[in-house]
């Protein structure tokens, strides 16, 4: 894996006033998200910064879990309210085929500490490809429950060029996942949110819902209100499309001044596109992968 050169990131001071920017137009809730959010040194900087801006709600935080056993308890006081795990299988072998990593074990620390470190709400993300985890769909939300925590299905994205397997053929709708664990569990449909794309169930006689977040089977793109800044300050209006606005131009134009950058913001919203195009029987549109996606 190659870094990205320093100078092409934005700094933390510069991230903060992208956050700054973005609650003073009326944002309430921010994502910390990756990659890997907690490797960049001196995160926790950053997100005290954040959660001490007036008017922000919400401050979250989207992690593999490895930081987790010497970092919960920090990110806990520094502000973060509520935090989701990506975990894809709980089978050691399967994790690292899947993650590309063999941290499993401290994957499931990481959960562990952030129970005990007391955070709002905690959820597992979970990404089922058909012939490679499909299996797991039951035992992975039998280990939520255990846990009482959350677990979100969430539909493989078509973004970034693979070539271990064909999108189309390993595809595991969240209808079918529903039917799998309609086998073990009674679901009951809530109305709560989080303010996102996942759609809600409570399992019967246990603390744990259920989100499915389904780009492909169930289209959500005329409620989404959500865009990414990326690491390099590329505005990303749409994760399906890659139309985006270079804000670190904007901030390096004009070195802490906040007026330029929210100007360039509600510019960009305007252009904000009604939805993806992602279609699994054609070529990938999207070649920027997840984990270099950042945000």
């Amino acid at each position: 894996m190659r870094f990205m050169p320093r100078a092409q990131l934005l700094t933390l001071e510069e991230l903060a006033l992208v956050g700054q920017a973005f609650v003073e137009l009326g944002v309430t809730k921010i994502r910390l998200t990756g990659g890997e959010p907690l490797v960049r040194k001196n995160i926790l900087q950053l997100i005290q910064t954040l959660g001490n801006l007036a008017g922000l709600k919400e401050l979250v935080l989207t992690t593999n879990g490895s930081q987790l056993p010497k970092m919960a308890q920090s990110l806990q006081a520094a502000g973060i309210k509520r935090i989701n795990i990506s975990l894809d299988s709980l089978k050691p072998d399967r994790f690292q085929e899947l993650s590309r990593v063999d941290k499993l074990e401290v994957v499931l620390r990481g959960i562990e500490a952030a129970i005990q470190a007391g955070f709002q709400r905690i959820k597992i993300n979970t990404v089922i490809l058909k012939n490679r985890n499909h299996d797991e769909v039951i035992d992975l939300t039998q280990f939520a429950i255990q846990q009482g925590i959350d677990i979100s299905f969430i539909e493989a994205m078509p973004i970034g060029i693979i070539g271990d397997h064909n999108r189309a053929e390993t595809f595991y709708s969240n209808d079918q996942i529903r039917q799998d664990l309609k086998q073990a569990f009674t679901l009951i449909p809530t109305t709560e949110t989080t303010g996102g794309p996942a759609r809600y169930y409570q399992i019967i006689d246990t603390h744990t819902r259920v989100g499915f977040i389904s780009p492909h089977s169930h289209n959500f793109c005329e409620t989404c209100n959500r865009v990414r800044v990326t690491t390099e300050g590329r505005l990303l209006l749409c994760l399906g499309q890659e139309n985006a606005v270079d804000l670190r131009r904007i901030i390096r134009a004009h070195p802490g001044e906040i007026e330029p950058l929210k100007q360039a913001i509600v510019k960009a919203i305007d252009m904000k596109p009604k939805g993806h195009d992602f279609n699994l029987e054609r070529s990938t549109q999207i070649l920027r992968h997840m984990n270099v996606t950042g945000g």
